[in-house]
């Protein structure tokens, strides 16, 4: 699965959560004999601002309280200053105070400051802690990104790749992305390789993809190390190397990414380029399912109903896939309408479990599609119909599913019964991972 930023997340992944190589700050002795513009610059500026590519830091790597005091202190000794304004406020925004971040931001913006530009244009795309102003955010964010500041170029580039506050365009976001990685923004590299591979606003170039994702990964960005990784794994335009896979999940699995926890955790789960340990593939569903992805909450969910690294309670299986369905993960609809339907960690409900395995069929999901036929067949919660089932099955068929083929040849070899036949139980499913999520 390939990603550029979080899908229905509150924030975007842009660059001010790029993971680019940090150059080594100032000692803190050195910062005690720096001026106040210069203590404030040490804890609150960008790497990305001219000037301060060795002091600089992504957003979500400030001491908030540190950059708070310095920034305030040098605000204070110089009130008109538009940088320091956006410094206090990007200290503000580290520390989740927006309301002190938000007025700071607007006298910050109306100066054309970059910083506040950039940042502030995400936040009122994504409603931020500010109202959501999708037009606005993008215009701001086109001010910094035709100034050359990359983290802005980025960030308007995805304006563009999902029409937020701009028309859809695939073009233009591939040269924003562009813009921002040529500059060395990891994020922006890894969306560039992603814009080649899937041949959107580019000539798909598979060579051109790995390239650019690779620069990515040996920067340092865990979206480019995952979308890396799900190269190797599948054989995209180099041959499958589990362990190679492996190692690039590993590390964007070290810096909290949900997706690469989850990927791990399955080639841990089937030994894959790794030594298979089920308790090892728990632990890293169960970090990213607390993130709230959706496919890790259902792979919880399969291992308490399967009692395989955790113990078996089909309570919590019904807990992870109500979770996981109610986040829009087919495959845990399938299984949720299974144990509504068996009464398997919850009573018995033929209408929630018809409900479930519908969300699933519509959704096409080839396994749903053969359910929601046994449901038809059956009549589980509804009026049997043989024509309905049979459409069904032919549904599951035509994705490739080997039980829906099996039964549709067999209801087409049939009659139609004219006695109602006993109820058989609804056909475990077999669970599969999205292959893309583009975020």
């Amino acid at each position: 699965m390939s990603l550029k930023k979080l899908s229905g997340a509150p924030a975007r992944y842009v660059a001010l959560l790029a993971l680019a190589a940090t150059p080594a700050g100032l000692s803190a002795t050195a910062a005690v004999a720096q001026s106040p513009f210069d203590s404030c610059a040490a804890e609150a500026a960008s790497q990305w601002e001219p000037g301060f590519e060795a002091v600089g830091k992504d957003t979500f790597r400030i001491n908030a309280a540190a950059a708070i005091a310095a920034c305030k202190a040098a605000l204070a000794a110089d009130p008109g200053n538009a940088q320091l304004k956006a410094w206090l406020a990007r200290a503000y925004y580290a520390d989740a105070q927006t309301a002190l971040a938000v007025p700071l931001f607007e006298e910050a913006v109306a100066a054309n400051n970059n910083v506040a530009l950039s940042l502030y244009g995400d936040m009122l795309i994504s409603a931020d802690g500010v109202a959501q102003d999708m037009a606005r955010g993008a215009d701001l964010l086109r001010i910094a990104a035709e100034a050359g500041f990359a983290p802005a170029q980025n960030s308007y580039g995805l304006s563009f790749d999902f029409g937020e506050g701009v028309e859809q365009d695939y073009s233009q976001a591939a040269r924003w992305y562009r813009a921002a990685a040529e500059q060395g923004l990891p994020r922006g590299q890894t969306n560039l390789g992603l814009m080649y591979q899937e041949g959107l606003g580019l000539d798909r170039d598979y060579v051109a993809a790995a390239a650019w994702l690779q620069r990515a990964a040996d920067n340092g960005d865990s979206r480019g190390q995952y979308n890396l990784g799900k190269i190797y794994e599948q054989g995209h335009m180099v041959p499958v190397d589990y362990a190679r896979a492996a190692g690039l999940y590993q590390q964007a699995s070290d810096a909290g990414d949900m997706y690469a926890q989850t990927s791990l955790g399955y080639l841990y789960e089937m030994g894959l380029g790794v030594t298979a340990d089920i308790d090892k593939a728990a632990t890293l569903y169960r970090q990213a399912a607390d993130q709230g992805y959706a496919q890790a909450e259902h792979n919880v969910g399969v291992l308490y109903e399967d009692g395989r690294g955790l113990p078996q309670d089909f309570k919590q299986a019904f807990d992870w896939y109500t979770k996981a369905a109610n986040n829009g993960n087919l495959d845990a609809a399938v299984n949720l309408g299974l144990l509504y339907f068996n009464g398997t960690g919850t009573t018995v409900d033929n209408s929630q479990g018809v409900y479930w395995t519908r969300v699933a069929a519509d959704g096409g999901n080839s396994v749903g599609l053969n359910n929601m036929g046994h449901v038809y067949e059956h009549g589980l919660g509804v009026d049997a119909n043989r024509d309905t089932a049979l459409s069904y099955y032919q549904q599951s068929a035509e994705l490739g599913y080997q039980l829906g083929l099996d039964n549709l040849t067999r209801l087409q070899g049939q009659a139609a019964p004219t006695v109602q036949p006993e109820p058989e139980p609804v056909p475990e499913p077999q669970p599969t991972r999205r292959d893309k999520l583009k975020n």
